[in-house]
């Protein structure tokens, strides 16, 4: 009785055996779940690292300042008879602002052309008598003495013609300084006089300011030592200047880019004792008036040329807690690799890597979550080179 039972333990326990072989065979027929995942190599964006000649820039503040500013003075006294401009309007060399009164000075332009006429009749006669007195004196039918005496009276009344021509040009400048015209090309400010009001009288009555605006200066400050740089960048070809000058970009005051580009003048530099700072001029053309006087702007300017500079996409840049620049690319394997670099210059949203890249070198800037160093990786082309990110 007792050899049955264990027999029948015994194939119980062969039975158990062979179902659980079963089962583990099966298990290990069908796959685990994610292992397809895991077999397919994640998708990753990338940029082909490329080299160029990078301008290298500063941007520095700045005010907008006229060219040139022509205060409009009343050089005649009298009453203001019209104004004949718009304040704020834009006025050209020449153009009549104002008229003042001309009546007085009109009178005493006449008086002094009456003037210029009476000595002009009396050099006539004086020189007549000089002529007759030159006929008779070698027959002594006149004296020596009254010889001489009409000679001198037609050097003195050339003279009294002389003075009374100069008079005569004073009247009629006095005269025309009633029509007040600009000087300058540019616009005009509100007038400071109205009329009817009584101008010149005893002072240079101020009465309106024209503004020259285009083209404009913008004033910007910068050290001594970055200005000696800009020189010896300009002077060894690595900034490229147009006759002379060194091309300026101007950012307004709501972030957008001036479309016209200036030019950094050289000739107009003064350096501050107190802190060694140096004030540049550059100019800007300024046909449509966008940039105003005092209005505050930044100028970007170039400093030098990197030759065959190495760019990056700062997403592609990766800092460790130590600081220190990383970045992750494909190598010829198509594996991730970790690779340190030297990113000390930020230009835009690249970085100019200067060590640690060559040209050709696929560095990943998508897709950076779903990768670790030595994996396996398909590559697309992220869209975004570098020089492309640099603009």
């Amino acid at each position: 009785m007792r050899a049955n039972t264990n027999r029948f333990h015994l194939r119980l326990t062969t039975l158990a055996a062979l179902a659980a072989v079963s089962v583990l065979s099966a298990c290990g027929d069908k796959p685990a779940a994610g292992a397809g995942a895991a077999g397919q190599a994640p998708e990753v964006g990338v940029v082909t690292i490329a080299s160029q000649n990078l301008p290298l820039s500063v941007e520095l503040p700045g005010r907008v300042n006229p060219v040139r500013v022509a205060e409009v003075r009343a050089r005649a006294a009298g009453i203001v008879l019209k104004q004949t401009f718009v304040e704020g309007s834009d006025v050209k060399a020449g153009q009549v602002l104002f008229r003042i009164d001309p009546a007085p000075l009109q009178a005493t332009f006449d008086s002094a052309t009456a003037a210029v006429a009476k000595a002009d009749a009396t050099l006539a006669q004086n020189k007549l008598q000089e002529s007759r007195y030159r006929e008779l004196a070698p027959v002594q039918a006149v004296s020596k003495q009254d010889y001489d005496n009409a000679q001198i009276a037609v050097k003195q009344a050339e003279a009294d013609l002389a003075s009374a021509k100069a008079a005569q040009q004073t009247a009629r400048l006095n005269l025309g300084y009633t029509t007040v015209t600009s000087p300058i090309s540019g616009r005009v400010g509100k007038a400071q006089v109205t009329e009817g009001a009584l101008v010149g009288q005893g002072d240079a009555t101020l009465m309106a300011t024209v503004t020259q605006t285009d083209p404009i200066y913008v004033d910007v400050t910068q050290s001594s030592t970055e200005v000696l740089r800009l020189r010896r960048s300009l002077q060894t070809g690595k900034v490229k200047g147009v006759d002379g000058a060194v091309p300026v970009k101007l950012v307004l005051e709501d972030g957008s880019i001036y479309p016209q580009a200036g030019k950094l003048l050289f000739s107009d530099i003064t350096v501050d004792q107190t802190t060694g700072m140096v004030t540049l001029r550059a100019e800007f053309p300024n046909p449509n008036h966008d940039l105003l006087p005092g209005m505050y702007v930044r100028a970007r300017l170039s400093q030098a040329v990197q030759d065959n500079a190495l760019t990056v996409p700062q997403m592609g840049v990766q800092r460790t807690s130590s600081g220190d620049a990383t970045v992750m690319l494909v190598n010829q394997e198509g594996k991730v690799e970790v690779r340190p670099v030297v990113a000390d210059t930020a230009i835009g949203n690249v970085w100019v890597v200067t060590k640690g890249l060559s040209a050709g070198d696929k560095v990943i800037v998508s897709g950076l979550q779903k990768i670790k160093p030595g994996v396996a990786v398909k590559t697309v082309d992220a869209n975004a080179s570098a020089p492309a990110a640099a603009k």
